[in-house]
């Protein structure tokens, strides 16, 4: 065994990214200069807060890894509330809003910094993310979805450059679940000291045909559900009324609108990144 062998370890990646950060430098350098600057302050304490430990910066770029999932998870959480804060505060025109991407996955260990499939699909998920949201993988969510008091939406697979397509899910941070505000003044207990303890709305209900079906549903993306929806309630409206089949045409319309929807549809704004 040689000293230069690679070595590899599995970690949390969590790659984050400022949302139209080539527009706000060529309208204001100075500004979105010092905002970043606060900004990163503001990341780098709460990723050490989680015991998490940022491995590198470019340009508007953060990629910290954390030993937790759950962690990494809290931790995003926190960053997307506590930029949204300062925003807020700020009363600025544009705003910026960062963009964040988690994975779980195998690394490359070179010295302090780390590469790979594991940090370039984080950097990937970042990009599906919508500007002051979290998109996490599939691996990720299945540590942390019954941990966690926030929602998730599966966004099904998506292709990713240079990557085979996966599943991944989108926090949904808007509830207050997954902010501050949702608990008593006064309580001393943090949101995510509450997160832990297990809800009423996370214990599965028997299995049923309708409960399996509704399951299926919810994985798929919203179009495609709503979609297979529709599509089922017109077979079932042309078998009991009619014994002409005219159900085909309405649904291959359907269909054929949702797919030239999502093959069409506006991907978000995304700078180039060098693979790592």
């Amino acid at each position: 065994m040689t000293d230069d062998k690679v070595k590899r370890r599995l970690t949390t990646v969590l790659c984050a990214d400022v949302y139209g950060y080539s527009r706000l430098m060529e309208a204001d350098e100075a500004g979105t200069l010092e905002t970043l600057r606060r900004h990163r302050t503001a990341i780098a304490r709460l990723v050490e807060r989680h015991d998490g430990r940022i491995v590198n910066t470019w340009g508007d770029a953060i990629i910290a890894e954390f030993a937790s999932v759950v962690e990494a998870v809290q931790c995003a959480v926190e960053i997307q509330h506590e930029i949204s804060s300062q925003a807020s505060d700020a009363s600025q025109a544009s705003p910026m809003q960062f963009r964040i991407g988690i994975n779980l996955g195998d690394v490359m260990v070179d010295g302090t910094d780390i590469y790979g499939d594991g940090v370039n699909i984080a950097s990937r998920l970042q990009e599906l993310a919508e500007p002051g949201g979290v998109v996490i993988s599939s691996s990720v969510y299945d540590q942390v979805h019954n941990k966690l008091s926030v929602g998730f939406d599966c966004l099904g697979q998506r292709p990713l450059k240079n990557i085979a397509p996966l599943t991944s899910y989108r926090l949904t941070l808007g509830g207050q679940a997954a902010g501050p505000a949702s608990f008593a003044v006064g309580d001393s207990a943090t949101p995510f000291e509450r997160s832990r303890a297990p809800r009423m709305d996370d214990r599965r209900a028997p299995s049923s045909p309708t409960n399996v079906v509704s399951e299926w549903l919810a994985r798929l993306p919203r179009p495609v559900a709503a979609a297979l929806t529709v599509s089922a309630f017109l077979i079932l409206i042309n078998l009991f009324t009619s014994n002409r089949i005219w159900f085909h045409w309405p649904v291959a319309a359907i269909l054929f609108g949702v797919v030239l929807r999502m093959v069409l549809g506006q991907r978000p704004e995304s700078d180039s990144r060098p693979d790592r």
